[in-house]
């Protein structure tokens, strides 16, 4: 038999890698030496792969962790004494477990032997009462001898019978109290014992004695604890407004009692439900059940709030990332009821309204800032709600922004706006619909053509920081009208229509001018802005309303539905409103910095010194002075006529024109030839219009022989 050599199959072949290292291969004109394989060196090993070694959290390495930590702990402890409290009031209560206790340990102690004893009783009664009825029957004189006897042998059979249940009476009273005084020292036993035993270890009877009624206690309230339904206490039952926890369970509970998901349907967390830093508030973030709408539970803010056991503005839902996904944020206690904080305009030196304005704060804490470049904002809320206050974060900032010119209109005729005078190019404090007339002729035909022809100058479309400190005639703008219904209420027809006109004008092109239109009112409805302005007004800010109807005439159409809903602020809670600060931003609670009177007017003398330095005071040289005159319009059209040398031009070719003077007549991107020229034809009409032109547009003819709406040279000529 011969034997065979193996090798085994992980030990190293020394033939094999030699002929692994010598191999060749075919590359079209001979063999050639294989390169060498690269190997890539095989991924650093975990030292934890299964993920089981113990995590440090982040708050441990940190003093501001551990102090965020002890604050929450805090804010735990005084919860659960609370709801210690609450909880003594009701039939879960300590008090009520100790009674209920000791009741159930008499009952115990007295057993279910009365019902014998009872029964006893009753037997012994009757005998009794069969034998006084036969005695009194053997007592009658006049009855016949052998009948005596019958009832004498009753009597007598009754006597026996009586005799006998009471000493069945007896017995069963003897056995009872033997059982009873059994049942009695099981139950006095352990409190002897703990007694001596308490003395024993403290050598005082007095704190023996309390540690005996401590533990007594304990033992009634633990035998107790079960009320006579069979409930039993746990902190998911107490609503959060009664001192309760928010929990996963609880949770789904409240929003299951809102009507947002059935019995069946659970959220699916993405966080845990978890106290914040502070200790203020619960927060969470989950997915709602797959095919479940976001406003579902938007809208049942209400509901939500009730179930919680806590204020409807305790209660903040946010729109996720994506739809069915919420932000929930529970307050625990009533937000922005207590005394405002110091705004940030009273430290701040200078302001630059290219850079976002610090509004207020919202529950999280998070400081608010709302920029203005191409901005526009409608402030709204019933008298008292915060409104002027909230719309003086604006003008303050601006006031501290020395190149910023304000124009500024109050149509109730109130003292709000009187600070301002000294520094404001054009302010009407008395509510003059022909004063207003004034500053929005002057915007229109002053500020907004100057701006054009600094941005034609400049080859830009839009007014930029870098731009306004090139030229001054491209610093920012406000104009602020506070109560529109009020001017036009009292203003003739014709008046009431020029100020719409030039109010929208100025709203829908100033944006990208550097004019910021603010619009305010204290009566939300469709007539106190009009609403061809309202829709052009990108930042709301709606304070408290009396109807959800206003609320979102503030906001848009369907907010209050969705859960934003201004009537829903407290009277309490002034200056609070819900911020949309702008086309894409949701609607957030927020309150607004306040100022009082004497903040303002030092905020004011610092904005007076700082236009005093920069030359910029009303009276003194105004920033666009220096600037040539723009030209009008109709030199425009002339001009684009007289280059086709035809003495005509086609509406196309004078677009095309006004396209190479000012960019806003140039296509954007993305944009179709038809939508350029709808949009710019919209715009040459705009303009037309608001410079009072009437030109005629008859068919001429086109470079290519076709014919088309146009412009004629004489006609031009004839209008100027």
């Amino acid at each position: 038999m011969s034997t065979h050599e193996t090798t085994p199959a992980g030990a190293p072949d020394p033939e094999w890698d030699a002929l692994i290292a010598n191999a060749s291969v075919w590359d079209g004109d001979g063999f050639r030496p294989a390169a060498a394989v690269v190997v890539d060196p095989l991924p650093a090993v975990s030292a934890d792969p299964a993920g089981t070694t113990p995590l440090t959290p982040a708050w441990v390495k940190s003093g501001a962790g551990w102090k965020g930590r002890g604050r929450v702990a805090r804010v735990n402890s005084v919860h659960g004494f609370r709801r210690w409290v609450r909880r003594q009031g009701g039939e879960h209560g300590h008090v009520a477990q100790v009674w209920r206790g000791l009741a159930r340990t008499t009952r115990w102690v007295k057993g279910v032997e009365g019902a014998d004893i009872d029964r006893a009783k009753h037997e012994a009664r009757r005998a009794q009462e069969a034998y006084r009825a036969a005695r009194r029957a053997h007592a009658h004189k006049l009855i016949p001898g052998d009948k005596k006897n019958k009832l004498a042998k009753v009597m007598d059979d009754a006597s026996k019978d009586s005799a006998s249940a009471m000493t069945a009476l007896a017995k069963v009273r003897k056995a009872t109290r033997a059982r009873r005084a059994w049942r009695a020292s099981v139950v006095a036993a352990p409190l002897v014992a703990a007694e001596v035993g308490s003395v024993l270890a403290l050598g005082d009877i007095t704190n023996g004695s309390l540690v005996t009624c401590a533990a007594t206690s304990f033992v009634l309230a633990l035998i107790g604890r079960r009320t006579d339904a069979g409930e039993t206490w746990t902190s998911d039952s107490v609503a959060l407004g009664d001192g309760g926890k928010l929990t996963d369970e609880t949770l789904n509970a409240a929003y299951r009692d809102a009507g947002v998901l059935k019995d069946d349907q659970v959220l699916k967390l993405l966080s845990p439900v978890a106290l914040t830093r502070d200790g203020d508030a619960y927060e969470v973030v989950f997915d709602l059940p797959s095919g479940m709408p976001t406003d579902k539970a938007l809208s049942a803010v209400k509901g939500l709030a009730s179930a919680m056991g806590v204020s409807i503005t305790q209660v903040h839902q946010g729109r996720g990332e994506r739809e069915g996904r919420i932000h929930l944020r529970v307050n625990l206690r009533i937000p922005f009821t207590g005394k405002p904080s110091p705004g940030p305009l009273l430290t701040a030196g200078r302001m630059d309204l290219f850079k976002p304005v610090p509004m207020g704060v919202s529950m999280r804490g998070k400081a608010i800032e709302t920029d203005w470049v191409e901005r526009s904002g409608l402030f709204g809320g019933e008298p008292g709600a915060g409104k002027s206050a909230a719309v003086n974060n604006v003008l303050l900032a601006a006031a501290l922004d020395p190149h910023t010119r304000l124009y500024l209109a109050d149509g109730k005729a109130g003292f709000d706006l009187v600070p301002f005078e000294g520094i404001a190019e054009m302010i009407d404090t008395a509510g003059d619909p022909e004063a207003l007339l004034a500053i929005l002729t002057h915007v229109w035909e002053v500020e907004v053509p100057a701006r054009r022809a600094a941005l034609r100058e400049h080859g830009a479309r839009k007014v930029s920081a870098e731009l306004a400190a090139k030229d001054p005639r491209l610093a920012l703008a406000v104009l602020f009208v506070d109560e529109w219904a009020s001017y036009v209420a009292g203003a003739p027809a014709k008046l009431r229509e020029d100020l719409n006109r030039l109010f929208q004008l100025i709203v829908s092109q100033g944006r990208a001018l550097g004019v910021a239109s603010l619009a305010a009112t204290q009566k939300p409805s469709s007539d106190s802005v009009p609403t061809s302005v309202r829709d052009l007004l990108s930042v709301r800010w709606a304070m408290r309303c009396m109807t959800p109807e206003a609320s979102d005439t503030i906001l848009g159409k369907g907010y209050a539905s969705a859960g934003q809903n201004a009537q829903t602020i407290l009277k309490t809670q002034r200056g609070v409103g819900i911020l949309m600060s702008g086309e894409s931003a949701e609607p957030e609670l927020v309150r607004g910095h306040y100022y009082s009177d004497a903040e303002v007017e030092q905020i004011i003398g610092r904005a007076t010194e700082l236009r005093t330095e920069a030359g910029t005071m009303p009276g003194m040289a105004p920033l666009g002075a220096a600037a040539p005159a723009a030209p009008r319009l109709l030199d425009h059209l002339i001009a684009a006529v007289t280059a086709t040398g035809r003495g005509v031009a086609t509406k196309g070719e004078v677009l095309a024109y006004l396209a190479g003077v000012d960019p806003q007549f140039g296509p954007e991107d993305g944009e179709s030839e038809a939508q350029f020229r709808s949009r710019a034809g919209k715009l040459l009409a705009e303009w037309l219009d608001a410079e009072g032109l009437e030109v005629p547009t008859p068919k001429v003819d086109g470079p290519d022989g076709k014919r088309s709406l146009g412009y004629r040279l004489d006609d031009l000529s004839e209008v100027r």
